[in-house]
């Protein structure tokens, strides 16, 4: 059973962005003029050899990512240490990497992103990466208009000549979440808070359930969308209504805004679990684990990918058999949970990495 909380808010972040000749014959053409016409074309010739060089040193550079020009829109803060800062931790690392040129925008509201992607296009960088799936849509559009430019999205849909998506497959890591929250939980009830519904998000929620349902097919999972990536106090209330209902264990996949419910967790002394990036420094009374999204190695792929040649127009899926999500240690909470629920944990992890057990992938929201 699952029971819906409602909670209303409306989207509240700043954007804050980048920022032929004619010539003709002369009747007569002196000793001078022409010893002067040798030395001009010679002069001519030999820039031109060094324009060619310095093309080709242009081009040597941008394979090894030297002089790849790579930006990133991101809909939060970057120091969230959450999903936002998870992918400028990943720009970073293609500026140490690979070489290239970085430049980020942080809170990027919905409203502005078309512009923050033309604004990174029109001023010459070659790839633009947006870090959620509301990027899939401005991307196809400002890729038509700018058709040397590659747009990476992750957790979209959106591919065409010069889109990719990269999406990750978040429900893995969201089913053992809800195992373990199950498996932990004394009454029965579990929350799980997301920011805006959309596909990428849906389906960790639904993850989450369906894990739950695993270890406890009678469990009741409440839920509640803030509308919000960044509000804190929005998550906040959301929490503690659910905790009032008996709630003890809570999960979230709510960006900046889900640490709002962490604060609740650890304010109301109850279990909770992570996303996007190890959390447990936000609230380490409450945190089991956190779901761990490799978002750094997924852009540095990218990037690669780009630099040698081998982009493709598509959307790509990567899960825990490649690395790309994974569970947080549990660090203070190894001595809390049961040595049977660990090894439960552990045995479906294994399972999912093989292909033994897929999880199911449910896009439709179903509150």
């Amino acid at each position: 059973m699952r029971k819906f909380i409602a909670l209303t808010a409306g989207l509240a972040m700043t954007a804050s962005l980048l920022a032929g000749c004619s010539s003709s014959e002369p009747a007569e053409t002196t000793a001078a003029e022409t010893t002067a016409a040798e030395a001009a074309e010679t002069e001519a010739e030999e820039s031109e050899a060094a324009e060619g060089e310095s093309t080709e040193a242009a081009e040597g550079e941008a394979a090894s990512g030297e002089g790849l020009k790579v930006a990133l829109c991101v809909t939060g803060a970057v120091n969230d240490m959450g999903w936002c800062q998870s992918a400028y931790e990943g720009l970073k690392l293609v500026e140490q990497d690979l070489g290239c040129e970085v430049a980020y925008t942080e809170n990027v509201a919905a409203a502005d992103m078309v512009a923050a992607f033309t604004d990174y296009a029109a001023n010459g960088y070659d790839v633009v990466i947006g870090h959620g799936f509301q990027f899939g849509d401005p991307a196809l559009e400002v890729g038509e208009l700018y058709p040397d430019t590659k747009f990476i999205c992750i957790e979209a849909e959106a591919a065409s000549d010069n889109v990719a998506s990269y999406v990750m497959k978040c429900e893995e890591t969201g089913y053992l979440e809800g195992m373990l929250a199950a498996s932990m939980s004394k009454t029965g009830k579990l929350g799980f808070i997301g920011p805006v519904q959309g596909a990428s998000l849906i389906k960790i929620m639904n993850g989450y359930e369906d894990g739950a349902k695993e270890v406890n097919p009678d469990i009741e999972v409440q839920t509640a969308w803030t509308g919000s990536f960044t509000d804190t106090a929005l998550a906040k209330e959301a929490a503690t209504a659910m905790i009032e209902n008996g709630v003890d264990v809570l999960g979230h996949c709510a960006n900046e805004c889900g640490t709002g419910a962490l604060n609740a967790a650890e304010e109301a002394g109850i279990y909770a679990t992570g996303d996007s990036y190890d959390q447990y420094e936000l609230a380490p009374n409450a945190i089991l684990t956190s779901a761990i999204y490799n978002v750094p190695e997924l852009i540095k792929t990218a990037v690669t990918d780009i630099q040698e040649g081998n982009f493709e127009g598509t959307v790509k899926q990567l899960g825990m058999a490649e690395g790309i999500v994974e569970l947080a240690p549990y660090h203070d909470m190894e001595s809390v949970i049961p040595d049977d629920v660990k090894a439960l944990i552990e045995e479906k992890a294994e399972q999912i990495k093989s292909g033994e057990f897929v999880v199911p992938c449910d896009t439709t929201a179903r509150n």
